[in-house]
């Protein structure tokens, strides 16, 4: 039996399929602990504010210190969850801000040389695309996974969409 990312739930942890979905374990792990203790921080900080006087804080200011911890919750969240998604037609990528899909064919070459935070795409019209779901972060682990990405493009190419 495995948990979503693929690890077993007792023992050691299985070798990832060609086709598993690639995520960041060290960047999630950092961003949802952090994003947790924002809003925990945030939510304390709104409750405990003295209230409304000489030296009180405000509906406005209260406001504004909620509007600020979600924006760092959510920036949290979208690094925590991104990944990329191989499916029949393409390799569907969720960085950051953006999410974009890729067929097979267009990919060219996958990149991840040293100095390089996370895998690179380089695409048949001249364009390079970030994969965040791969990072250098996660040490060997990072180069394994660049390894699996690279040989499923070559699998998906040779085979077509069938596969």
């Amino acid at each position: 039996m495995t948990e979503g990312d693929g690890a077993p739930t007792g023992g050691t942890p299985r070798r990832p399929r060609l086709d598993d979905v690639f995520r960041p374990r060290f960047a999630r792990w950092v961003t949802g602990t952090l994003g947790c203790v924002v809003a925990l921080a945030t939510v304390l900080l709104l409750v405990l504010l003295p209230g409304t006087g000489l030296v009180g804080f405000a509906l406005g200011d209260r406001i504004g210190i909620g509007l600020v911890g979600f924006a760092i919750v959510w920036f949290c969240w979208r690094q925590a969850t991104v990944r990329a998604v191989p499916g029949p037609d393409g390799l569907r990528v969720r960085n950051l801000a953006t999410t974009r899909t890729v067929p097979w064919a267009q990919i060219v070459w996958v990149r991840f040389g040293e100095g390089r935070p996370w895998v690179q795409l380089e695409l048949d019209d001249g364009d390079s695309l970030a994969v965040m779901g791969v990072q250098r972060s996660d040490g060997e682990r990072a180069r394994q996974e660049a390894r699996r990405l690279a040989t499923l493009v070559q699998v998906r190419q040779r085979t077509g969409p069938a596969a």
